[in-house]
């Protein structure tokens, strides 16, 4: 398998605060790789400088070969990488369809239709209420809303910033059933997931993220057996 994304020594700071201390690791194309770690690791600040969203102090970020470092959100998207962020973050205010048809921006207006049908057969609830307003949404239909929309600019690599927070237990096993089948059609995973139990239980590999330092790393079902990690992040 060819690498895809590859991040080499990557820096990042709040100001003073040095969030991201010197982190290393790749993703080869057709893996679901998954980042683990508690709260404050800096899962999300590594998927939101990948996504263009925030700029490292130094490092390199390779993409397909070619370094995105310093490039803008809109221009990572366009080269073929998604982010879905942490939280949704749909546009509440529009409907379902809107949502999805802002997702497309970067791609020509001759591929909305099939791009459409594509993300409608993944998330049927999605074409049930595209009319509907997403703030009236639940909350595991405006994930789904937000994943959808991510597709939407055809990625060849697909980030997912906790895509299980705040879901009742059946409908994480259904997001990352969805996540599986994305996978299967040809889409690159990256996963920032807190429930470290089903990140590992669909990924290939896993690097756990420990105050801004990567501590762990290996395949993902070697990792769940581990007792370090069953330890700190699958509650035995």
């Amino acid at each position: 398998m060819e690498t895809m994304l590859q991040v080499q020594d990557l820096q990042v700071y709040y100001g003073s605060i040095h969030a991201i201390k010197g982190i290393s690791f790749e993703v080869k194309e057709g893996e679901i790789v998954t980042l683990i770690g508690a709260n404050g690791a800096g899962k999300s600040t590594t998927l939101n400088t990948v996504g263009g969203l925030l700029k490292a102090r130094s490092g390199k970020i390779l993409f397909e070969g070619k370094d995105l470092h310093g490039m803008a959100a809109d221009r990572v998207v366009a080269r073929g990488m998604a982010l879905c962020p942490e939280g949704r973050r749909v546009f509440q205010h529009m409907t379902v369809l809107e949502n999805l048809e802002m997702g497309a921006y970067t791609r020509p207006a001759s591929e909305a239709a099939d791009s459409l049908e594509k993300v409608y057969a993944l998330f049927p609830r999605l074409k049930e209420r595209y009319h509907q307003i997403a703030g009236t949404l639940s909350g595991g239909e405006q994930q789904m809303l937000a994943m959808g929309r991510a597709l939407m600019s055809r990625p060849r690599l697909m980030m997912l910033d906790e895509p299980s927070m705040g879901l009742a237990p059946i409908l994480v096993k259904q997001i990352f059933n969805i996540i599986e089948d994305m996978n299967k059609q040809g889409t690159t995973i990256l996963l920032v997931e807190q429930n470290a139990q089903m990140a590992l239980s669909v990924a290939n590999r896993a690097y756990v993220l420990e105050t801004g330092r990567i501590s762990l790393s290996g395949d993902a079902s070697e990792l769940a057996r581990s007792e370090e990690i069953k330890k700190a992040y699958l509650g035995g």
